[in-house]
């Protein structure tokens, strides 16, 4: 077996052909790898970057109304005369169709040919006012509150002319027309004040008196050095009396037999009604007299009451000459001032 031998020059040429060969194949390894990221460059790049696609929407034209053709009236049709109301017809034709029936009434009685004759207006009257307010009036005198006091002067004057009676009659008929649930209260004055009912002790002379409440109460007054009347150690307090058949007709009896006492200082009267709690929402306040300071007390006790939202109504029996104050004392607390004469007619001042 011969043995090929080569020489030094062929096998250097050798080493130098495998070298180029290995460069191509990189080099041509590369390329490919290269063309084959770039083809899927262009395949992949535009799917990625592709825009969201509009929403578009389309609504449809609403459906125009439709339209009724009207058939025009004759407005020149001669009519007949109108006859009574008896004999009205009962039943209104319409060319409309309607899905609801309206049945008609059976009218079973002959309806009055006169219209709005009848003055019959029922009895009582309602507030209106969604308060709940009862409602009376005294010598004329329209009131409406939820607590309404009367301070009324049974001095020993009121006894002649008939004043007492007078007094007496219109104040039982004005606590009969108090509505059920109305909290009231019953203040009587002379020299003092008292609640109506309590029992009255009066020494003028001696410028002491004593009252004898309910429970054994009693509140005891003496005699300033100025001529004036208060309390001597704690002062009596007016209180509420609600409105029931019951109740009325206890008061009703108490205004008939209370005795007169002696004084007129109408100022003791309005001064306990202002201390009841709550206060009174109005007061009617009567007497007959001239009183000393009447003209102050129309002016304290008037801003007093003002600030407490109290309204005065005042009544002067038999035209006193206390009229001017009286008049005042209305105004100031927004109330009305009436004068009253011997046969019970008031005639309406304020």
């Amino acid at each position: 077996m011969s043995r090929h031998i080569q020489s030094p020059e062929t096998k250097a040429e050798l080493r130098r052909q495998r070298r180029i060969a290995t460069t191509m194949s990189v080099i041509i390894a590369v390329l490919s790898v290269t063309l084959i990221g770039v083809i899927l460059a262009f395949i992949i790049l535009p799917s990625l970057s592709q825009k969201s696609t509009a929403l578009v929407t389309y609504q449809a034209a609403m459906p125009e109304d439709v339209r009724i053709d009207q058939k025009r009236m004759d407005t020149q049709v001669q009519r007949n005369p109108s006859a009574p109301s008896s004999a009205m017809a009962k039943v209104v034709a319409s060319t409309a169709p309607s899905p609801i029936s309206v049945p008609v009434p059976e009218v079973t009685e002959n309806p009055s040919l006169d219209y709005g004759s009848d003055g019959d207006f029922g009895s009582g009257w309602g507030s209106g006012d969604g308060t709940g307010a009862g409602g009376t009036s005294f010598f004329g005198q329209s009131v409406r509150a939820e607590r309404i006091c009367y301070v009324i002067d049974f001095s020993s004057s009121m006894g002649s002319q008939g004043r007492a009676d007078l007094m007496r009659k219109e104040l039982s008929k004005s606590i009969g027309q108090l509505s059920r649930g109305t909290s009231y209260g019953l203040v009587f004055f002379s020299c003092i004040a008292w609640e109506a009912g309590d029992h009255v002790k009066l020494n003028r002379k001696g410028g002491s008196a004593e009252v004898k409440g309910p429970g054994g109460k009693n509140y005891k007054w003496k005699k300033a050095g100025d001529g004036g009347w208060g309390p001597a150690g704690i002062g009596q307090r007016a209180h509420w009396l609600t409105a029931s058949p019951k109740q009325l007709a206890d008061s009703q009896q108490i205004v008939k037999k209370a005795p007169l006492s002696s004084g007129t200082f109408w100022d003791k009267g309005i001064e306990m009604a202002l201390g009841m709690s709550p206060p009174p929402q109005v007061i009617c306040f009567m007497t007959d007299g001239v009183a000393n300071n009447s003209d102050a007390w129309a002016r304290e006790l008037g801003a007093k009451a003002k600030s407490q939202g109290v309204q005065i109504n005042c009544i002067a029996l038999m035209e006193p000459r206390a009229h001017k104050d009286l008049d005042e004392l209305a105004k100031r607390t927004g109330g009305r001032f009436s004068v009253v004469d011997k046969n019970g007619k008031h005639k309406h001042v304020r």
